[in-house]
């Protein structure tokens, strides 16, 4: 953000300090940014170790961007009074580094009584296995949401880190930061959110515990309704090695779809489980039988809840996503758009990804706050490990 690009969204006017870190503090800053926040992050000097080239870190877009040691005197100093100029504050370290470096809780609430403390961990502050390293597959494993994914009869499948990391991460740390946000506006305390991704992603199967409260859900994967155990709400392999997602639920919706597979009277029924295996057998052998795009053109149209199972790329092409402009393009780079939407107050695309330091005398100058000279940015070298060769992409289906 600069003078030449004003704020846009309905948190124009809110002042963000992000302590740089990876995963889920990062995206969770990017949406307060994405909705028109004034997100300054504090970059290290040498980088984060893990992670693509900052230029093309999406996560870092609307972003500006400070350079601080905060392993110097100087530097805690320059966050603390940066901290006396924000509303909110986002730390993704481990219990008791923030302290270690003079910028916890305690001492930035000193300087700033209405900050709104925000800490991104995927255990939590508090418990056995706080203080232990952790990714957002062992936050799953351990929340017991890794077990509800994947076939019965093969290991859990690995959601990336999109069910972790963000969905019990990120957007927990945002609704307890901007609740926060709203209690000190309203009395001038601010406050510290505790955001655990295990306590978002267990929180995240309430529905699931009231159903196996009433004895609706049972604890083995791909046995219920919504995991793949009824054959109409699931994945089935098309003729050219692509899939096709399927999910009537409802019988309205269960006979359009059992219409245009011509599946016949003799068919077993939508809710017989007996016959379940049956009729997976039968979706089966009809998916098999033609193309993904031809499939996609069958059930266009139609209220069958039938879609394309698309790559990335497939999907930014698609009909619908492309009216609704939700894989825009900025700065030459094809990204998602910011969610949600706001009738009179949207949020933007304003800036590409904040290079490290870009920013520190605009920041200085705009919160008014004297920030130390530091070691010019030598991020490392991306250690992400190569992917394999991508397949040659292909057009994505029509609409369905």
């Amino acid at each position: 953000m600069t003078s030449a690009t004003p704020p846009a969204g309905p948190l124009a006017g809110v002042r963000v300090l992000e302590l740089a870190g990876i995963g889920p503090g990062p995206f969770a800053a990017m949406l307060l940014a994405d909705l028109g926040a004034d997100v300054v992050r504090v970059d290290r000097p040498g980088g984060q170790g893990l992670g693509p080239d900052p230029a093309r870190d999406l996560t870092n877009r609307n972003k500006r961007s400070v350079l601080v040691d905060l392993k110097t005197d100087a530097g805690a100093a320059a966050v603390r009074d940066l901290a006396a100029r924000a509303d909110l504050l986002i730390e993704g370290w481990r219990p008791g580094v923030a302290e270690r470096l003079g910028v916890g809780p305690d001492a930035c609430l000193a300087r700033n009584p209405a900050l709104v403390y925000g800490r991104m961990t995927g255990w939590g502050q508090d418990g056995p296995l706080a203080e232990r390293a952790g990714h957002d597959v062992t936050y799953l494993a351990t929340s017991g949401l890794l077990g509800l994914i994947g076939p019965p009869d093969g290991p859990p499948a690995i959601p990336a880190n999109l069910l972790g990391d963000y969905a019990g991460g990120s957007l927990y740390l945002v609704v307890g930061l901007l609740a926060a946000l709203h209690h000190a506006r309203a009395t001038g305390t601010g406050q510290v959110v505790d955001a655990a991704i295990v306590d978002g992603a267990a929180h995240l199967t309430t529905m699931l515990w009231g159903l196996l409260d009433a004895g609706l859900w049972q604890e083995r994967r791909g046995s219920n309704l919504l995991d793949g155990g009824a054959p109409w709400y699931g994945t089935y392999r098309t003729s050219d090695d692509r899939w096709m997602a399927v999910g009537p639920l409802e019988p309205r919706f269960y006979a359009e779809f059992a219409r245009l597979l011509e599946l016949g009277p003799d068919a077993p029924d939508q809710y017989d489980p007996a016959r379940w295996p049956e009729l997976r057998q039968t979706l089966a052998a009809r998916f098999a039988t033609r193309t993904q795009a031809e499939w996609t053109a069958l059930f266009e149209g139609h209220d069958a809840c039938v879609a394309p199972v698309l790559t990335l790329r497939q999907a930014a092409e698609h009909p619908h996503l492309a009216a609704r402009g939700s894989y825009p393009e900025h700065g030459g780079t094809r990204q998602p758009a910011p969610a949600p939407r706001f009738s009179a107050t949207p949020g933007a695309l304003r800036t590409p990804p904040a290079r490290p330091g870009a920013h520190t005398a605009e920041v200085a100058r705009d919160w008014a706050v004297p920030l130390p000279e530091s070691p010019a940015p030598n991020p490392p070298a991306p250690n992400f490990p190569a992917p394999n060769p991508p397949a040659p992409n292909s057009p994505a289906p029509p609409a369905s």
